[in-house]
């Protein structure tokens, strides 16, 4: 079920792909001088049973399969479209103020900045911001709709729209930046004679919201659409954010490629949960980050994680090390050169996602 669906259903709740994001993750340029990250146990749930607080906008719009390369797909969105995400704490975003604020008569692309100038009333530097994510990669930056979602072992959480302005524009210019940087790591990549990866990270939407009395989830993500939250515990650099957003849009991607993780890496994941349990040791060559929970093990294999947040990791260091293949930097220990499982997955997830594209050297 979609996150669109959920909300759909009276008396249904949120669906979130990743409740992976729950943790304390640190900023990761600090993993160069701390290897053991330590992050809260997060639980994927498949469902939650608490009613929704507020009623779904209408459906948002969705690209479809032929988009799926790097590129930003065309924009076919109207005014009205982008409202629904903007103002989807409104009853009815057709008939919400802005609907006259920024008269039907102006041109569509003035009515549209029009509309975030409005959601972003009183900083103009955040409308700027927002808008500018809008044309130039095709996010629409509005709130996420407020509900009560299942948050495992934390029980039942209060998630309300919240809108980052002020003192918290900061995470709009974080996710510019990482959508930036996402633009030149795919051109990087897809430089030369490689393939077209088939991994779409834009356009999709990010709804920001904040979770009543808790700092979890940081971000869920489904339907194309990442929920960000503005009070999450680990959102707290750009480089934080740059990682969280890659590892929430893996698992829009993942989910589209009918949920590979599941299918391709299960048989590995599997038997290495099997041989090791959760003894660290014995998992840390088989982990792709180093990031850790607290009392517990590595996160993808810690108990109540599944073989999703391993394919999550993962994403993140194959975007680590080819990012720094693509700047001429060495990889230190590259991930495919450790256990001959680690090559395996490597071979599939590049494969499957990026055209077979790594540009890490072959291993010795």
């Amino acid at each position: 079920m979609t996150v669109a669906v959920a909300r759909a259903l009276a008396g249904a709740s949120l669906v979130a792909t990743c409740l992976a994001c729950t943790g304390s993750r640190k900023d990761p340029r600090a993993a160069e001088e701390e290897s053991t990250r330590s992050v809260d146990a997060a639980v994927h749930q498949p469902a939650v049973s608490a009613p929704a607080v507020s009623a779904a906008p209408p459906p948002v719009h969705e690209t479809g399969a032929a988009e799926m390369d790097a590129s930003p797909a065309p924009q076919r969105t109207t005014a009205l479209e982008v409202a629904r995400v903007l103002f989807a704490d409104a009853a009815d975003p057709a008939v919400h103020p802005w609907s006259t604020e920024c008269a039907p008569a102006l041109p569509e692309e003035a009515r549209i900045r029009c509309a975030f100038g409005v959601r972003y009333a009183g900083d103009p530097e955040a409308a700027r911001l927002a808008h500018g994510l809008f044309v130039r990669h095709g996010v629409r930056a509005g709130v996420e709709v407020a509900h009560v979602m299942n948050g495992g072992y934390r029980g039942m959480i209060q998630i309300v729209p919240a809108v980052p302005t002020k003192q918290h524009r900061r995470h709009l210019a974080w996710i510019d930046a990482a959508f930036a940087d996402f633009e030149a790591f795919f051109e990087g990549l897809g430089r030369g004679d490689a393939g077209v990866p088939r991994y779409r990270f834009r356009p999709i939407d990010v709804r920001f919201m904040r979770s009543v009395r808790a700092t979890t989830p940081n971000a869920y993500a489904s339907g194309w659409e990442v929920a960000y939250n503005l009070d999450g515990s680990i959102n707290l650099s750009e480089s934080a954010v740059r990682e969280t957003m890659f590892h929430e849009i893996f698992h829009l991607n993942d989910t589209h490629h009918g949920e590979f993780s599941l299918k391709s890496l299960s048989r590995v994941y599997d038997a290495i949960v099997k041989r090791c349990g959760t003894r660290s040791p014995c998992l840390q060559p088989y982990s792709p980050g180093d990031t850790m929970v607290r009392n517990g093990t590595y996160y993808p294999f810690q108990p109540g994680n599944d073989v999703r947040e391993y394919g999550a990791e993962l994403a993140i260091r194959y975007y680590r090390e080819q990012r720094l293949a693509i700047r001429g930097e060495k990889v230190a220990r590259p991930f495919k050169c450790g256990p001959r499982e680690n090559a395996e997955v490597w071979a599939a997830f590049a494969g499957e996602f990026f055209a077979g594209i790594d540009r890490i050297p072959a291993c010795p």
